[in-house]
């Protein structure tokens, strides 16, 4: 008897602190950082410290590759909204195309901040958090002129059709390029944003339009793929290439007279504000801006000291 009532006692002693500590361990919060693309060392570099950010905050993050695939992207968000996480820190696939994603999440509850990439929903995303792309390649664009002395061919190589950053900077530089009629835009091609489609776009182009004095990308991974075709063809003392992101290859290249001008964006800190919006909404506050524009820097030769890889030293 004595034996059993000890057995009853230990068993509920077990029991009552099994229970005790279930209660004291609070809900481990989650955030999913969703990424266009793994396969640029930008989205990387945004992708980690958009992480490293939540993790400081304290919450459990994880990462989320969509390859530049709006499918995957939906795969993605429909594991994330029954995974239970709290928030989503998002850089979209496409501009339409992603907005279907986070419409999902709004009504299940699950609040998204886009990081430099823009959804075209005025109100699915809490907030986004973007580069000033236009303003940013309106500044490339004045100082490729001036390099150019107003005259020359060049060509465009453009990101992906479905990113409003790949119109944005387009136009920015358009707005002032196309002000010079003896300045010749011979071709324009997309790369995706992708640094070997960009070589061999460059190749192509280069067959049929040998002559030229430029090339302006739409971004630095693509800057470095057309410079690669550029060196191959025996052209990269003679045609100047411009970029835009501030990735680390084209910063040191700028260093190095490589590359003549890129736009540096500050992925820092737009996953960082992402973060911590996203960490506020978790704690009660709903009211944050739609839309908050991250101005972008030109960065040359002539100030390349003053800057290291996505941002300023």
């Amino acid at each position: 008897m004595k034996k059993c009532l000890s057995l009853v006692v230990i068993f509920y002693s077990l029991l009552f602190a099994n229970c005790k500590n279930k209660t004291a361990q609070p809900h481990q919060k989650k955030m999913a950082i969703v990424v266009s693309t793994l396969n640029n060392p930008w989205f990387v570099f945004l992708a980690e410290t958009a992480a490293a950010k939540a993790k400081a905050l304290g919450y459990d993050a994880k990462v989320f590759d969509s390859q530049n695939n709006t499918s995957l992207e939906s795969d993605h968000f429909e594991n994330i909204i029954v995974s239970g996480f709290d928030a989503i820190l998002f850089n979209s696939t496409d501009a339409n195309g992603s907005v279907a994603n986070v419409l999902k999440a709004k009504v299940a509850g699950i609040p998204v901040f886009c990081m430099d990439r823009e959804i075209n929903s005025p109100d699915a995303a809490t907030s986004q958090i973007l580069s000033d792309s236009y303003s940013g390649a309106v500044s490339i664009a004045k100082y490729f002129t001036q390099q150019l002395e107003k005259k020359g061919n060049y060509v465009e190589i453009l990101g992906i059709v479905g990113d409003n950053n790949t119109w944005a900077r387009s136009k920015g530089f358009h707005s002032v390029v196309d002000n010079y009629p003896n300045l010749k835009m011979v071709a324009q091609q997309s790369a995706d944003f992708d640094r070997n489609k960009a070589l061999e776009v460059m190749e192509s182009i280069l067959q049929a339009h040998p002559d030229i004095d430029a090339v302006f990308c739409g971004n630095d991974g693509m800057a470095m793929g057309a410079y690669q075709a550029l060196v191959s063809a025996g052209k990269a003392q003679k045609v100047k290439v411009y970029g835009f992101d501030g990735a680390e290859d084209v910063i040191t290249s700028i260093s190095e007279n490589k590359v003549a001008a890129t736009g540096m964006q500050f992925p820092k800190v737009m996953a960082e504000t992402a973060a911590i919006f996203a960490d506020e909404y978790v704690k009660g506050k709903r009211d944050f801006p739609k839309k908050i524009p991250v101005a972008v820097e030109l960065v040359t030769a002539k100030n390349i000291n003053d800057y290291t890889a996505y941002g300023k030293k």
